[in-house]
């Protein structure tokens, strides 16, 4: 499910891993004293195993991505492990996150090169392999003997950040040690690596690149506008700028979202849906859908390349079949789908989501409509339900979606990567952005009849499903399908089901 897409705030950073801190808000309307908000503040393996993110060709299980092999790159990053260090991450080895990293980073740009190593490498490499790095990131190393060839070789390296490893090794950013122009970089690179998936840790390497080595056009909507976007609030948008500063809710909601850290999009979130109002969609509506008062930009991600599945029990997938398998369990069950986990750490993981995918009233209309909770920031569980309008895509198995979410629209695309035979289980890879809230984002959602993880003889398949979406298993957040009773489900009347799919023999 999608949700508002608010843009983040500039970045602010230190290398503190239990420190926060939450910026005041002003609220005196005039053109030269009001604050804006924070958000609207911006633009805003075995001990020798070496890998670089430039990835091989055919006799490689990596994701598929281009090569330019006669570029060279411009970024060059070491990555140093502890030897058999294990991270927070469901207990995968950081030498598999960081080789995981390098191949996300290609989404980004193929000339990023990023190259990964336990730090009992051979002492004949340890020079050789930090010689030429513009980014070294040491993980998880804290024997004396690596520590010290570390210190040795990284003297002329510009930027190193270092977690989980041994005091004597020191943060650099830009070519100096962490002062008082670069600790706000360090600390949203802290706070955003603390939060451990896969998203976060590649913001960090992209965050230090384009603050000091070169533009990262993913991050230009963190760069800050001015006063341009305080113009164009009042001349456009006065009215419901006034009205949300009047209204008590959708003033705690502004001054919410003004705590929350810049790349914590579960925190902005959480601010929208404890104070959701129509006065909030107004103000976001005019500032942001209308009148683009932030002049942001965000465009769909065009990697990884996930291709859909082709046959459904044996027979060619086709269009009326795709759409059957999106329906799922309706009408034998009140819901389509229940999701047990997703990959995306700001979207896939509230509690108890259902899924309802049905064909409308209309000729050859199709709608989606996530039911899902929000955990309020006063304890609450509120039931919070959207509605998506799904179109056919070119190729069988992929569909373009659509939502008006607290007023700002989000366009994505999914595939259907696998569902098994039984609907005992499927796998939706999801890409999208929200232009004008300069957002853009990818995931997946595993989902299943009763929120339960698939059986252990599905493993294979789930396995290869997730391989196809450049996914690892240990990246997947688990769905709390606990406690909930009376979601707010039901659909529209006039409504139709399967055309083609059967699930009538299927059992729950």
């Amino acid at each position: 499910m999608r949700f508002l897409k608010l843009p983040l705030p500039p970045p602010s950073l230190h290398l503190n891993h239990n420190h926060s801190s939450h910026r005041s808000i002003s609220f005196q309307f005039h053109p030269h004293t009001f604050t804006l908000p924070s958000f609207f503040r911006h633009k805003f393996t075995s001990s020798k195993r070496l890998v670089s993110s430039i990835l091989q060709t055919s006799n490689s299980d990596s994701c598929p991505t281009e090569h330019h092999h006669n570029l060279i790159p411009h970024v060059r990053i070491v990555a140093v492990v502890g030897e058999g260090a294990l991270s927070p991450l469901k207990s995968a080895s950081w030498l598999d996150v960081m080789i995981h990293t390098a191949e996300r980073l290609k989404w980004v740009d193929d000339q990023y090169e990023m190259l990964v190593f336990t730090d009992n490498i051979s002492k004949s490499n340890q020079k050789e392999l930090t010689t030429a790095a513009n980014i070294l990131l040491v993980v998880s190393v804290t024997n004396p003997e690596p520590v010290e060839w570390i210190r040795r070789y990284s003297q002329k390296i510009p930027n190193v950040i270092c977690f989980d490893s041994s005091p004597a090794l020191e943060n650099k950013l830009g070519g100096s040690f962490v002062n008082k122009k670069t600790k706000e970089t360090a600390k949203t690179i802290s706070e955003s690596w603390i939060r451990y998936n896969s998203d976060d840790i590649r913001f960090c390497l992209l965050l230090i690149i384009n603050s000091y080595i070169k533009p990262v056009p993913v991050l230009k909507n963190l760069r800050a506008q001015g006063f341009s976007t305080l113009n164009c609030m009042v001349k456009n948008c006065g009215i419901q700028v006034l009205n949300c500063l009047l209204d008590p809710n959708c003033r705690k909601a502004l001054q919410c979202l003004n705590q929350c850290s810049p790349v914590d999009q579960v925190c902005n979130y959480q601010c929208i849906a404890s104070y959701e109002s129509p006065i909030l969609e107004e103000f976001s509506l005019c500032i942001l859908q209308k009148h683009n008062c932030l002049d942001l930009d965000a465009k769909i991600p065009e990697k990884p390349v996930v291709p859909p599945m082709v046959k459904f029990r044996d027979e060619p997938l086709s269009h009326e079949i795709a759409e059957d398998l999106f329906i799922g369990w309706l009408g034998k069950m009140e819901w389509s789908w229940r999701v047990v986990a997703g990959q995306n750490p700001a979207y896939d993981q509230f509690p108890c989501q259902y899924q309802l995918f049905y064909r409308g009233k209309a000729k050859g209309s199709f709608w989606y409509e996530p039911v899902f909770q929000v955990k309020t920031l006063d304890g609450k569980l509120v039931w919070r339900r959207r509605k998506y309008r799904v179109k056919r895509g070119k190729v069988v198995g992929t569909f373009h979606f659509s939502v008006l979410d607290n007023g700002v629209v989000s366009n994505e695309n999914w595939t259907i990567v696998d569902v098994a035979d039984d609907l005992s289980w499927g796998l939706f890879h999801y890409s999208g952005a929200a232009r004008v809230a300069g957002q853009s984002y990818t995931g997946a959602v595993l989902v299943s009849p009763n929120g339960e993880y698939p059986n252990d003889s599905e493993k294979d398949g789930l396995l290869s499903a997730l391989g196809r979406c450049c996914i690892k298993e240990w990246e997947l957040f688990d769905v709390d399908n606990c406690s909930c009773s009376n979601p707010p489900l039901g659909l529209p009347e006039g409504s139709r089901l399967h055309t083609t799919a059967k699930i009538d023999n299927l059992k729950r």
